[in-house]
């Protein structure tokens, strides 16, 4: 931890593509830290690639965060800053610490099959590395085109990660890094350590796949004379087989996950839990206990898995924590339009999905009873006509209790009190598929209670028709 400055992360994604959840992921470990650290939270966006970032990209990172809930204190675009960068830049170049390379694709590709051929790692072998300046400005004059390369220096590098503990990399593998297509187009690693120097950020926390871009970044930040930030590189997130997450398992976007109905403090908490645990061994924590309890220093090394059964688990623990308007009103989107839930239909459903997506087939029946077959009235197979004897001795009963007492507990108690323990399926199965058309739904008793006693004696008088075995 730095104690002489105070607390200062960021999360820089690239608008290229959706907000993933690995993103996701590492945005919210950013907050986390800032939050539990008494920190600033600063988020901004690497647009320097103009030819795949999309406002729309943009829109949807900034959207998908809100949705979680980490708001930021600080918001940047590089595209925004790229006067900054050609200072820094024309800087380094008349140090002589970058210089032009004009290197063919092509003649670069075959010097990297050579080394690979003799079982070497490929690294740029310093073709243009001593070009002398006047055959530099004839090239540069006659438009040949080029990049800007930074000097690696044969040394090795160390730095203490918050999460793996000592790094260290021997820089003579690395070869000279490209840093700028030009003057006015910077790449990540030069933009990146700017950004993170003039930003003032302490903490650069990220994927481990970022592990190999570090020591680059701090040869630059020495060149540059900057203040050296403290490194965090958090596990990736793996499918299932250990494979990195692909939409081959499951969504990868956040937004497929919001708009399919999971909740954002689930999300948050599974997220979370990508890659870090509490001490105790807890499974639902809200924001405000994982930012008390946050310590990045506990994090895991090795990948974390993407368990979609988890998420559904915790998602319908969250749900079932909404108070039925909170419920109601969630489930808005979900359902047909002209259609309402009553908080007693709501009830009967509320405990019973993983994902707000799955209520509308759920809740259907309560505003058009589907068509279904009279086999489906069965109980087990047994005569069809016993299921009408049964549902209309229900029918006898439901027509004797007064509007005013005509709710679910009422009815459960009375009902039940009539039948034989060993044989209530002959009853309830059929007056529930008689209410609801379905063979697989709430009970008898929380419908009756949803719907009332005038809907609930139609759909039994209807059902009873449709076995032509009764008159009623």
């Amino acid at each position: 931890m730095t104690a002489s400055k105070k607390v200062k992360v960021r999360f820089a994604p690239s608008p290229t593509g959706l907000l993933h959840v690995g993103n996701a992921r590492t945005a919210l470990f950013n907050w986390i830290f800032a939050r539990a650290n008494g920190g600033t939270f600063v988020l901004r966006i690497e647009d320097t690639d103009t030819a795949r970032s999309k406002p729309e990209f943009e829109k949807d990172i900034t959207e998908g965060l809100e949705w979680l809930g980490l708001g930021w204190d600080e918001y940047y675009k590089q595209s925004e800053r790229t006067n900054i960068y050609r200072e820094y830049l024309e800087k380094l170049l008349g140090e002589g610490r970058i210089y032009y390379c004009f290197c063919a694709k092509d003649e670069l590709e075959i010097q990297r099959q050579a080394m690979l051929t003799q079982g070497l790692a490929p690294k740029y072998v310093g073709t243009c590395r001593n070009l002398d300046k006047e055959e530099v400005k004839k090239r540069l004059d006659r438009g040949d085109e080029h990049v800007l390369r930074f000097r690696i220096p044969e040394t090795k590098i160390e730095f203490k990660d918050m999460v793996r503990g000592r790094i260290s990399f021997d820089t003579s593998i690395m070869g000279d890094v490209v840093v700028a297509r030009d003057l006015d187009n910077p790449l990540y690693n030069f933009a990146v350590v700017i950004d993170d120097a003039l930003n003032e950020i302490t903490h650069v926390i990220r994927g481990e796949d970022h592990i190999s871009n570090t020591p680059k970044q701090i040869l630059i930040i020495n060149a540059l004379g900057f203040r050296v930030p403290e490194f965090g590189h958090l596990p990736l997130i793996l499918n299932p087989d250990r494979s990195k997450l692909s939409k081959r398992f499951t969504d990868t976007a956040l937004r497929d996950y919001k708009d399919d109905g999971y909740l954002a403090p689930a999300m948050v908490n599974f997220l979370a839990f990508l890659g870090w645990h509490p001490k105790e061994n807890k499974d639902v924590m809200n924001i405000d206990e994982i930012v008390k309890e946050f310590d990045i220093t506990r994090a895991q090394k090795g990948g974390a898995v993407f368990d979609i059964e988890k998420l559904n688990w915790l998602n319908s623990s969250y749900i079932k924590e909404l108070d039925l308007e909170e419920f109601i009103k969630a489930t808005e989107k979900y359902i047909s339009k002209g259609w309402k839930l009553t908080p007693a239909m709501a009830e009967t459903v509320r405990g019973r999905i993983e994902k707000l997506s799955e209520v509308k087939n759920l809740v259907d029946f309560y505003f058009e009873l589907p068509e279904y077959d009279p086999e489906l009235l069965r109980w087990r197979g047994g005569p069809l006509k016993d299921s009408a004897l049964h549902m209309k001795e229900t029918l006898e009963f439901l027509r004797s209790v007064p509007e005013e007492e005509f709710a679910q507990a009422k009815l459960e108690k009375e009902l039940l009190s009539k039948l034989p323990k060993e044989s209530r399926g002959d009853t309830l199965w059929p007056v529930r598929v008689a209410l609801s058309g379905k063979s697989a739904s709430p009970g008898p008793f929380e419908i009756m209670g949803a719907i009332g006693k005038k809907e609930s004696i139609t759909r039994i008088e209807e059902a009873i028709k449709k076995t032509g075995m009764l008159d009623i």
